[in-house]
């Protein structure tokens, strides 16, 4: 049995590194709802535990050195959020995971490409299998105490 808020969590944080990937090396104001979904904050202002959950994600990737960002905006984003050096190397190795086979007819610089986390990643949250998403970020998160 898995624990929903640490699947969410993987996820969160894969869809955080993918947005930052695609925008790097600009500095971009990543929202909550852009991540998890819309959030409508309840009679006192308070936002869901998701939305809650969605945001400690990102904080917690700042914390652990895969991303800076200038400003919190309201809990809401994370504003002029970018990669470290830290993340955007280890995106841009070589997996150990595959979860594609290569194919025998790629250029030498696809199947590179194709092997890179990166694309595993994308892989994994365009499957939207959460298991496939947890082992992804288990093997992103334990290569980067090496980087």
């Amino acid at each position: 049995m898995s624990d929903i808020h640490i699947d969410d969590f993987y996820k969160d944080a894969a869809r955080v590194l993918l947005v930052l990937y695609q925008y790097f090396p600009r500095p971009y104001t990543v929202y909550v709802a852009d991540i998890s979904g819309p959030d409508e904050p309840d009679e006192y202002g308070l936002h869901s535990d998701r939305h809650q959950a969605c945001f400690s994600a990102m904080i917690w990737l700042a914390d652990a050195g895969l991303l800076r960002y200038v400003d919190i905006i309201n809990k809401e984003a994370i504003d002029q959020a970018v990669l470290t050096q830290k993340a955007l190397t280890l995106l841009t190795t070589r997996s150990a995971i595959r979860f594609q086979p290569e194919e025998e007819t790629m250029p030498p610089s696809v199947a590179d490409e194709h092997a890179s986390h990166i694309h595993q990643l994308r892989f994994a949250v365009k499957s939207g299998a959460s298991f496939t998403i947890r082992r992804i970020m288990l093997h992103l998160l334990n290569e980067a105490k090496n980087h």
